[in-house]
């Protein structure tokens, strides 16, 4: 699946954008049993034509009231598309809580600085700091333009001078980078900041 928000997707995928939003299926399947203003009455006046004749759905939203026309097929037809409307946001959402994706969210940033502070962090905490962002480089970094990584420590620690355009190569590097580095004791708020600006100062890298 592309790299994109979730309002991204839905306005790919949608319902609205696949016109199968309540109030589009409505419209399709049936006419509003209207409510006019009658000037020489001085009133409201609801049409009585459509009493009895065609089954009602009332809208819990407004109140309205629409009159079903759809002969059964078409419902069915209504009913297979929402089914799959359904399956695909399944889809979505099974990917979005797997992997990577669980802890880092979607990158959609086509160039990004990865800031690594461990904090207090055990040395087996430090490792499974490691596998997450193996991970998420593999597969998320793989389909964006540029990345580095920086880590926070007494002695700042950077990957690339700069961000650097991702090839198969550059993440294998950036992986073997991380796997190499010692686990030190915590770094300070001071070092954080410190590393946070220097991220900040790639020209690359809008946020």
């Amino acid at each position: 699946q592309p790299l994109i928000s979730s309002s991204k997707w839905l306005q790919l995928h949608g319902l609205k954008r696949n016109k199968l939003s309540l109030s589009q299926i409505l419209s399709q399947i049936g006419f509003q049993h209207r409510q006019d203003y009658v000037t020489t009455l001085g009133k409201l006046v609801a049409s009585r034509y459509a009493d009895g004749l065609f089954p009602q759905y009332k809208r819990a939203q407004d109140g309205s009231v629409y009159n079903l026309t759809a002969k059964k097929e078409l419902i069915l037809h209504f009913l297979d598309c929402l089914m799959r409307a359904i399956e695909l946001y399944k889809q979505r959402m099974k990917w979005l809580t797997s992997e990577s994706r669980q802890i880092f969210g979607v990158i959609q940033e086509r160039c990004i600085v990865i800031v690594l502070d461990f904090g207090a962090a055990s040395p087996t905490e430090f490792d499974l700091c490691r596998d997450a962002l193996s991970m998420v480089l593999l597969e998320q970094v793989t389909r964006i333009a540029k990345f580095n990584l920086i880590r926070a420590a007494q002695d700042l620690m950077k990957w690339q001078q700069n961000s650097t355009p991702v090839s198969e190569h550059t993440v294998k590097s950036a992986v073997t980078w991380l796997w190499r580095l010692d686990h030190v004791t915590a770094a300070s708020h001071t070092n954080s900041a410190e590393a946070l600006l220097e991220a900040m100062s790639d020209e690359a890298v809008s946020s």
